[in-house]
């Protein structure tokens, strides 16, 4: 198993009982929180995440609208502001964004509007063009910057995991033998997805459906060869809301994995015990 995994796990505490977990963390002060709302009436927002400024475009119709099915994927932070996706675009071969259909057209303008953010913060040592600038080559190093960037709808309920590998175009880094064949995935990042008791067995089956595209988590202290795919890895942060739709959602997950909540020192102040935000590392279990 890979060494780094090993000694993240060693530095967390394994949770094995829902109930328990749940009583633990939600006996404790919760602060309030207002779910995300910046500026829910103003068609832009501007963010800043570790010192890149980003400029987040949404739409306060659809916020306050009543559309079939909500609005969830139109708040700030969901899949509309591809904030997470900006944010790891530069440390990734590859970043696959899901979402409904309709959140499809702002995660993109989001996308190419803060594009240049990522390319600027990547040039150290560099002058930069104002942004007003209409140099071609500065347009194209910001295309670059996300193009490894995908989005493509999600169904939890009605489509197939295997197939999402498939959006993806093959790279130059994607040449190894038998990596045609991994529909797998290295990681799944789940931002406050866990909201309501009906999502609950949908959103952990797929979870479940993708992570068993690569092999199960196995704990080895011998060394494996570096071709040996490892098994995906699933942190899942949320906000503290209801404690019995948490507690669903982890009896749920403790079927399909070994979970394991992520110690302070790896989260950092602004996600510690005691901000009103859950952050768990899930590995999939074998089954018996």
């Amino acid at each position: 198993m890979n060494t780094r995994l090993q000694e993240l796990l060693a530095n967390c505490e394994e949770v094995t009982d829902a109930e328990e977990e749940a009583f633990l963390l939600f006996s404790q002060d919760i602060p309030t929180g207002n779910l995300g709302f910046l500026e829910p009436r103003a068609s832009t927002v501007d963010v800043t995440i570790r010192g890149n400024e980003y400029t987040v475009h949404q739409s306060p119709t659809l916020l306050s609208s009543s559309r079939a099915g909500g609005t969830t994927g139109a708040e700030l932070g969901c899949g509309i502001s591809a904030l997470v996706a900006l944010a790891l675009a530069p440390s990734v071969n590859h970043y696959l964004a899901t979402d409904q259909e309709y959140v499809r057209r702002l995660f993109r303008t989001n996308l190419e509007e803060n594009a240049s953010v990522i390319s600027a913060s990547s040039t150290k040592g560099k002058s930069a063009k104002p942004r007003g600038g209409k140099s071609t080559k500065k347009q194209s190093s910001s295309q670059n910057a996300t193009s490894n960037v995908t989005f493509t709808t999600l169904d939890w309920e009605l489509d197939q995991p295997e197939l999402l590998k498939g959006c993806i175009e093959a790279g130059d880094d994607d040449t190894d033998a038998g990596v045609e064949d991994d529909k797998g995935f290295d990681l799944i990042l789940s931002c406050d997805c866990i909201y309501n008791d009906a999502l609950v067995t949908p959103f952990v089956r797929t979870c479940a459906e993708i992570c068993r595209l690569r092999p199960a988590y196995e704990p080895s202290d011998e060394p494996q060869p570096p071709s040996t795919r490892q098994p995906t890895i699933c942190i899942i942060a949320q906000q503290q809301r209801a404690p019995d739709v948490f507690e669903a959602w982890l009896r749920e997950t403790l079927r399909e994995f070994r979970v394991w909540k992520l110690n302070d020192d790896v989260l950092g102040d602004g996600l510690k015990n005691g901000t009103g935000y859950l952050v768990h590392l899930l590995l999939r279990r074998e089954k018996n």
